[in-house]
Parts: C-alpha cells; sequence; structure tokens
C-alpha cells in the first residue's frame, strides 16, 4: 500500500442531509444593515468592532507571492451540463501544473476525501484538508486574505462572507456556507464576518487600493436586500481595506454569478485591465461588454490614474446542447511563476496566451482546455483560491501588454 499524502482534519463542520432538486431554496432573512464584526478582533476604545481597515489590513494583488494555493474536489454531479466523468481529470491536471510552482491545498471530506486522494495524493506538493463541501467553486466560497500594509506589524487575516449559493440558485449549500471559516481556521487566521453576501469571483484588485466590483451580482434582492450601494462600498472599503471602488457591469451569457468581475475585467498591472470583448455582432455579448469596455476606459484607480484597458477576444457563441455557456480568456489564475489561461480550440485562443504572455514575462504560461469546466458555467479562477504569502516587500506585477 502506498504511503499516503498529507491528511489534515480540520474542526468538524457539520453537513445537511443533500437535496436533490435545484429549485431555488428560501432565502435567509434580509440583511436590513451590514455591522462588521470581527473574531478576536480589537475594538477602538469607543465601542465600535476593529475592521481589516482600521487595523491596517490590505487586499493583496493576485500575481502577488503565494503562500498556498486552495481548490474544492469536484463532487456534485448535477453542476455540469453533460458528462461528468472529465471533470475531476480537469481538477486534476490544475491541481499537478501548480503543484510545481507552489504547495496546493486541496479540500474534500469523506468519500470525496479518498476520491481525491486517489487522483492527486501522490503529488509533490499537494496536502488534502478535511472540510466538506457543497460545491466545488472555492474561488467563492473560500475565504478573502489580507495582508497587513507596509510596516505594520501584524499577522495575515481573512474574511469570510456570507454564502447563498449566487442568490439561492442551487440548494443546498450549507457546508459551503462554512468553507470560508473554516479554511482561515485550519490556517490559524484572525477572521472578520462582515455579514455581506458576496463571492470571491466578484472581487478584482490591483493591490494598491482599487477594487473593481460588478454591481449586478452584489447590489440585488437574493444577496444583500435593502443595504444600498453607499452601505455595500463602505463595507468593501472596511473589510478589504481598498481605497476606492470602481462599479462595471454587464454579464456573460450564460452566467449564473449574474456577472463575476474575473469574467469581464481583470488586473494585470496597477493601472493596467484586460477587459472581455466580443466583435461577433451577432453574439448576445456583444452590446454588454462593449458598453462594460467604454465604462472602464472612463474610470480613475485610487492612485489617479486613468485605467489603460486592453480588450481580450473572447469565443463567439460556445455553447453546448444549444446552451450558451461564459467562455472567457479573463478566468485565468496567476501563481507563483505561472499563469493557467482557458482556452477553448477557439481562433482567440493564440491571442490570448500571447497578450498574456507580454503581461507576465516573468512567468510560464500554461494553456489549460476549459471547455469541460465551463460546462458548469466556471473556469480555471472559479475553481481556485490564492493564499498570498506574508511578505514585507512589494513584488512584481504584470507588465506592459
Amino acid at each position: 500500500m502506498r504511503p499516503l499524502a498529507p491528511r489534515v482534519v480540520a474542526d468538524a463542520v457539520a453537513v445537511l442531509p443533500r437535496s436533490t432538486d435545484r429549485c431555488l431554496r428560501r432565502l435567509a432573512p434580509p440583511l436590513g444593515t451590514v455591522t462588521p464584526m470581527a473574531t478576536s478582533a480589537a475594538g477602538d476604545g469607543a465601542g465600535h468592532a476593529a475592521t481589516p481597515e482600521s487595523l491596517g489590513y490590505r487586499l493583496p494583488a493576485e500575481w502577488e507571492p503565494h503562500a498556498a494555493t486552495w481548490l474544492a474536489w469536484p463532487h456534485r454531479h448535477a453542476t455540469f451540463l453533460g458528462d461528468f466523468a472529465p471533470i475531476p481529470r480537469v481538477y486534476a491536471r490544475v491541481i499537478r501544473v501548480l503543484a510545481r510552482h507552489e504547495p496546493v491545498r486541496v479540500i474534500a471530506s469523506g468519500a470525496v476525501l479518498d476520491e481525491a486522494h486517489d487522483s492527486v495524493g501522490g503529488v509533490t506538493g499537494v496536502t488534502l484538508v478535511d472540510i466538506p463541501t457543497s460545491d466545488s467553486w472555492i474561488r467563492d466560497t473560500g475565504p478573502v486574505f489580507l495582508l497587513p500594509r507596509t510596516g505594520i506589524a501584524i499577522e495575515p487575516a481573512a474574511v469570510a462572507w456570507e454564502w447563498n449559493a449566487w442568490g439561492g440558485k442551487y440548494p443546498p449549500w450549507d457546508a459551503d456556507a462554512a468553507v470560508a471559516r473554516a479554511v482561515a481556521r485550519h490556517e490559524g487566521l484572525q477572521v472578520f464576518t462582515p455579514g455581506l453576501v458576496l463571492e470571491g469571483g466578484a472581487l478584482e484588485t490591483d493591490g494598491e487600493g482599487t477594487l473593481l466590483v460588478n454591481a449586478r451580482c452584489i447590489d440585488t434582492k437574493t444577496r444583500n436586500p435593502g443595504v444600498g450601494r453607499d452601505r455595500l462600498e463602505a463595507v468593501l472599503r472596511e473589510q478589504l481595506g481598498v481605497e476606492k471602488v470602481l462599479w462595471v457591469g454587464g454579464e456573460l451569457a450564460g452566467d449564473d454569478t449574474d456577472g463575476h468581475i474575473d469574467q469581464l475585467a481583470r488586473f494585470v498591472a496597477p493601472g493596467r485591465v484586460l477587459a472581455a470583448r466580443q466583435p461577433d455582432r451577432l453574439d448576445p455579448n456583444h452590446a454588454p461588454l462593449a458598453a462594460n469596455l467604454a465604462l472602464l476606459e472612463s474610470l480613475v484607480d485610487a492612485r489617479g490614474r486613468r485605467l489603460e484597458v486592453v480588450p481580450v477576444d473572447i469565443p463567439s457563441r460556445f455553447c453546448f446542447g444549444g446552451v450558451q455557456l461564459p467562455a472567457s480568456h479573463l478566468n485565468f489564475y496567476v501563481g507563483n511563476g505561472v499563469v493557467l489561461v482557458p482556452v477553448f480550440h477557439e481562433p482567440t485562443d493564440n491571442r490570448a496566451l500571447a497578450l498574456l504572455e507580454d503581461c507576465f514575462p516573468g512567468r510560464r504560461i500554461e494553456p489549460l482546455p476549459a471547455e469541460e469546466l465551463v460546462r458548469g458555467r466556471g473556469g480555471i479562477h472559479c475553481i481556485t483560491r490564492d493564499q498570498p504569502a506574508s511578505l514585507r516587500h512589494s513584488p512584481s506585477a504584470g507588465q506592459d501588454c
């Protein structure tokens, strides 16, 4: 019998009986207000809970050095249109590529953990962590990791948002609602719990105080009813330590997240953004992406720079079984020394790869077929969660592209 890979048992997380249907589940009571709270956080002496912003935390850019990348092993067959069988192999390939460059931690529980062990348990650099999940999109369910600002002597921390499966679309989600806290506990991190319903794929930062978000997937009746745009923005500033929130719009046809930013616009360096474009005027994505690109070109970041926006063409009318799916090259993932880029065997692949090679000259560009992942309406970025390394220096970003 071959030796087991490291298996770390996290605190027990209750899993409720699984439902067999995918109908809309009753949502949690509406949030009338959002009250930031921090686990073990000190107050400010005036009866107010300390926030990451007040304590000196910031949200790092994805290109900054990582301590690890987290993934959740796939097991929910109904998530993917068509055959589920290839899906674990896609995850395994992503894990193996990443493990050549940085530690990888894979969460699962029970029989699913055994499946993960059989597939990637023997891969050097991979650790299996016993945390139950409802699904496998850890970008959205996992914690958002924070680092201290330069010169501030505090340990890294994490924000755990509330989770309701993209506005109550896919019950049951009970296990996933506990993932962010469980991962943060496993890492021994202080956890901030703002009470806001939000997914990690809805956030994009340059690491210098600018945050890109899409109102369509945050300011909604199914996520944060009655909160209001001003309060939402205030909480994002308080909890992520950002200085300026830039609101964009649009969504890809078939995107059940209601428009996550990691399909639409991505920073590759401070002041520089790649934006999805669809030149095919007959494609339903053409008009909303054109409007979003024009909006991005008008925006100014936290440092007073007008954004340099570089368009990236995405596949036209990418369908499975007559259903258009959100295929986007912008769902790439930046790791230590590597960029994992979704490709679809489409004419747009080579241009996207060349562009990212120019943007990240110090990193290996790894094209990974993503047709299977997009059958679950996600991509490489959606299945990964970066945990930044606790470094005091300012790391290099992407370059001119």
